[in-house]
């Protein structure tokens, strides 16, 4: 018997660091503009995670200035890593769906998240994103940190005036 639980005691030790802990996020106090669900431990509405502009701007900021399809010059994109979202809510899948305004949808390998400093843009050259101008929400690659990024695949996946993301 006590074998058997010096076992069980060192088998849940190994394991024990790599289970996520669910915690109870802080409740959105202005306008929602992201909403999580999926294979997500922490929430806050029911089973999703929901966020104002606010929230976001708690997470550790990045910015990232690169040249883009969409703009002329490069710009000045600021915003919280996807990776930092994604610890927030203790995201566990390997694809994550990102859906915009408009229902484009895009899905994206969360090893891209991994791989690359991408990020949740909330401004472009430090103004708020509006949804005029493809926010609240716009998902940066550092094309120029990675050159062969810049490709119709990446493109696609950029997806702007994002509104959800669902974790696989």
């Amino acid at each position: 018997m006590r074998l058997l639980l010096i076992t069980l005691s060192t088998a849940l030790a190994m394991i024990a660091p790599g289970l996520v802990q669910a915690e109870q996020l802080a409740l959105p106090t202005d306008p929602v503009i992201l909403t999580i669900r999926g294979n997500i431990a922490n929430t806050n509405i029911g089973d999703t995670a929901e966020f104002d502009l606010a929230m976001i701007d708690a997470l550790e900021q990045h910015t990232t200035t690169t040249e883009t399809p969409w703009y002329d010059d490069a710009r000045s994109f600021s915003g919280p890593l996807v990776s930092a979202l994604f610890d927030a809510v203790g995201a566990q899948g390997t694809v994550v769906t990102v859906t915009a305004l408009n229902d484009y949808s895009a899905e994206i390998p969360m090893s891209d998240f991994l791989d690359y400093p991408v990020i949740f843009a909330t401004r472009l050259d430090g103004e708020t994103l509006s949804v005029r101008d493809m926010g609240p929400l716009f998902l940066i690659y550092p094309f120029d940190v990675a050159p062969g990024l810049y490709n119709e695949v990446y493109f696609s996946r950029s997806v702007w005036q994002i509104t959800s993301i669902t974790v696989h």
